[in-house]
């Protein structure tokens, strides 16, 4: 998967630039990174990543590919690979995530599951690298140091991608967008399982002899409840809770009188 280029954000007038990461997922990203104690050298690959250096970056399964503009001519070639689930530990992560029916929604609006984390721990692969000896990296730079200044553009440059697109990270460890969300689809529990029906999540399966009923229906919002989503009124010399109360009563008499008269 390749990724466009973004636009430098570098500082100006002496002030600090803007975070390279602002989403939850990839400031947690860049905080692992720094957490790995390799000082100096990270702090050179934020400069980098900040002045555009970092170009054609591509998301494959463990690994990442890019080409990083040094003080030569030629870009630098660097990759960094890591460890990807194997297909029984994805068919385990699929289940999980399955399981929870608002982390595919979640994930279609573009923001990653805060508790993702978890089901990757379980298998065994991290869904971030805990360690920089989890990394195996490659720079074709002159430089002995590990990591280079390119290696480390390349890496904080994926976390500000992962800002837009949280799949990317998903991409990384294996699975493609499409393909995950087939194999989701695949794995949603069909009406027929055990008279299941099709809201019931993937794990939670009853024994055969068990029958599950949909919940009770919520109850109708009270004709005052647009009043309430207004939140607390702030009128200078009025008692607001006594207009509350009239306000709300006025409600109910209008609904009454609607429901009198026959509409609905």
């Amino acid at each position: 998967m390749s990724v466009p280029r973004p636009n430098p954000a570098a500082a100006r007038g002496g002030r600090r630039a803007a975070p390279l990461a602002s989403q939850w997922w990839s400031q947690r990203f860049t905080t692992v990174l720094e957490g790995y104690g390799l000082g100096p050298r990270m702090e050179r690959g934020r400069r980098y990543a900040r002045g555009g250096r970092v170009q054609d970056l591509t998301v494959k399964a463990g690994r990442l590919e890019a080409r990083v503009q040094g003080s030569r001519a030629t870009p630098y070639r660097v990759s960094v690979r890591s460890a990807a689930p194997s297909k029984v530990q994805w068919r385990a992560l699929e289940t999980a995530m399955a399981a929870r029916l608002g982390w595919t929604a979640q994930l279609l609006a573009g923001e990653l599951p805060r508790d993702l984390e978890e089901p990757f721990a379980e298998v065994g692969v991290p869904l971030f690298p805990r360690r920089w000896s989890d990394l195996q990296v490659r720079c074709g730079c002159p430089d002995d140091a590990e990591p280079c200044k390119h290696i480390a553009a390349v890496l904080y440059v994926f976390a500000q991608r992962l800002d837009d697109d949280p799949w990317l990270l998903l991409a990384w460890h294996g699975r493609e967008r499409d393909a995950l969300l087939a194999s989701l689809r695949r794995g949603a529990p069909e009406p027929s399982d055990h008279g299941l029906p099709p809201w019931w999540p993937v794990g939670l399966r009853a024994r055969p002899d068990r029958r599950l009923s949909p919940p009770d229906p919520l109850p109708p919002d009270p004709p005052e409840r647009a009043l309430q989503r207004l939140g607390p009124l702030e009128l200078p010399g009025a008692s607001t809770v006594a207009l509350e109360r009239q306000l709300a009563a006025l409600y109910r008499q209008m609904a009454a009188g609607d429901e009198g008269n026959g509409q609905n």
